[in-house]
């Protein structure tokens, strides 16, 4: 069966950032967790989608997204400054989720959730960065397709759960692709 829409598809691979020999591992999706979506569903990047159409199990793959094609340029205009009461609980500073490093979800004036990665925790500031944590990066995708079929029931349920599926057992995964 050939990768086309609405069909389950699994995938193994290994993401390199970066360009030439300066390559950096940052993903792997393995044997024992693969990366499972429903194809054309909107989950996963259309590119990445495009580079898998018309593959089927056992099909290996080899291709390379720039970040137009990805998670876009990164953008100084998605850095910003707020005042560290924004994230007081019960009129305390919350110093165990906001501190640097840590990815901060928030909720804009429209009411689409973000996630924040928090660069510096200053006196009464906090500066966070809310551009995706691989935005600006070359993706490079190496792996192979280990399963295409019609969804099951379970499939459909596993993937609806709100969990990560790329593996890496946070179910708050930023970096993941199958969480965006």
């Amino acid at each position: 069966m050939k990768i086309t829409a609405n069909k389950f598809v699994s995938v193994i691979y290994d993401l390199n950032v970066g360009e030439g020999d300066d390559r950096e591992l940052m993903e792997q999706a393995t044997p024992d967790a693969p990366m499972n979506f429903v194809f054309g569903t909107g989950s996963m990047l259309p590119a990445f989608e495009d580079e898998l159409k018309g593959r089927k199990a056992g099909d290996t793959f080899k291709f390379t997204l720039p970040p137009t094609d990805a998670y876009g340029e990164y953008n100084e205009e998605y850095l910003m400054e707020l005042p560290k009461n924004v994230f007081e609980v019960d009129g305390e500073f919350d110093s165990d989720m906001v501190r640097e490093g840590n990815t901060v979800p928030m909720i804009d004036s429209d009411g689409n959730r973000l996630n924040g990665s928090v660069m510096v925790v200053k006196e009464d500031t906090v500066m966070l960065d809310f551009n995706h944590p691989l935005a600006g990066e070359t993706l490079h995708f190496s792996g192979r397709v280990i399963d295409v079929h019609e969804p099951t029931e379970e499939d459909l349920e596993s993937l609806s759960a709100g969990r990560c599926n790329c593996g890496c057992g946070d179910d708050n995964c930023d970096a993941c692709l199958g969480c965006r």
